[in-house]
């Protein structure tokens, strides 16, 4: 998701996708513990997600 999108969204939302982006990033690790993480790049892709929606409920806290 673009960075333009997060911000149009409300605090609400962006918490409840960091929510879905953290139990999908649970099961990625758990895929590469066992050895069936295929792709292992997607879990650089979920960790940069998270960051950025981290960062983005920062601003919106400080505004």
């Amino acid at each position: 998701m673009k960075v333009s999108e997060l911000r149009n969204q409300s605090v609400e939302q962006l918490h409840n996708h960091l929510f879905e982006l953290l139990k999908f990033q649970f099961g990625l690790r758990m895929q590469n513990a066992t050895g069936q993480l295929s792709k292992s790049s997607e879990l650089k892709k979920a960790r940069r997600e998270i960051a950025r929606i981290k960062t983005i409920l920062a601003e919106k806290d400080v505004e």
